[in-house]
């Protein structure tokens, strides 16, 4: 089994460590240089991590910690929008795919780790999923080439990209509201390292609703694919280790149905990846 690193807290702290099917093993107060996961990576420090968690055997029940988003506060979180060939059809705006992927910014407070669950706000019902791969930079840079982008890549999580679907119409050119509530998505429930080209090149995603598959599709389909994502954001601006890249998610969110189906409390979403992991949360109502 490849190496899993969280981010959780424990008793009222927060640690990362190593996810094991004996449980959990503590791994931060053994790397003191490194704060987070984020330190850990800009040192490529992931190996030695693995190597710790062998050394080591769990102690602590994963039933006693509570999941965060893997890096803590990235510099940039960037997510791309649509990037699969169903997901643009969904527009029915008769364009065909754009040369270059559509992006916008989420903040890290809008997001929760695995198994704690989304907010609905009460400014709207319209919470909706969206499943999508996470990939997280290692190697910083600007105008990376496509030959050499994955290189760059240092792990690979999940994420539900949770939307405000109304919100997101506000306004003529921009989603950034509906796109930032507090807690409406989540990422993890952790990294897992990145190998080589053969671990992403056709993963098959997919997002399940209390049990009901909405969403399947696989990352060879991609519009985009990662060397051009990495390439294309490097340009503008330059990639830091730790900073993570939403990379697109497949259609069959709930606002393709007709009706549309929102999110609701209850319920219980699951986003799934080859080699990466489950992603879980519930949805419960924000109080104020």
């Amino acid at each position: 089994m490849q190496p899993r690193f969280a981010t959780f807290t424990h008793q009222g702290e927060t640690h990362y460590g190593a996810i094991t099917d004996q449980g959990v093993v503590e791994l931060s107060s053994r790397f003191p240089q490194w704060p987070t996961l984020r330190e850990v990576i800009e040192a490529q420090g992931l190996s030695q991590l693995a190597e710790a968690t062998a050394k080591h055997k769990a102690n602590i029940l994963q039933s006693e910690i509570t999941y965060r988003i893997p890096i803590p506060m990235p510099e940039k979180l960037i997510c791309v929008g649509v990037n699969f060939p169903d997901r643009n059809e969904e527009y029915k705006d008769g364009q065909s795919a754009l040369s270059n992927p559509s992006l916008f910014i989420r903040f890290p407070r809008s997001f929760v780790g695995h198994d704690v669950p989304l907010t609905r706000p009460p400014e709207s019902p319209q919470l909706d999923y969206e499943g999508e791969i996470v990939i997280v930079i290692g190697k910083g840079g600007r105008r990376i080439p496509e030959a050499t982008a994955l290189d760059h890549i240092a792990a690979l999580s999940l994420c539900n990209e949770g939307t405000i679907r109304d919100w997101v119409r506000h306004a003529k050119f921009n989603v950034t509201q509906g796109k930032n509530f507090d807690g409406t998505g989540s990422i993890g429930p952790w990294l897992v390292p990145y190998a080589d080209e053969s671990q992403i090149a056709d993963i098959r995603l997919t997002t399940r609703v209390n049990g009901e598959l909405r969403q399947d599709d696989r990352t060879s389909r991609m519009i985009f694919s990662f060397r051009k994502i990495i390439n294309y954001i490097s340009t503008f601006t330059t990639l830091v280790s730790g900073d993570m890249i939403v990379t697109g998610t497949p259609t069959g969110a709930g606002a393709r149905f007709d009706p549309p189906i929102w999110l609701k409390p209850g319920d219980v979403m699951e986003v799934e990846a080859e080699g990466i992991g489950i992603l879980r949360n519930g949805v419960v109502d924000e109080t104020r």
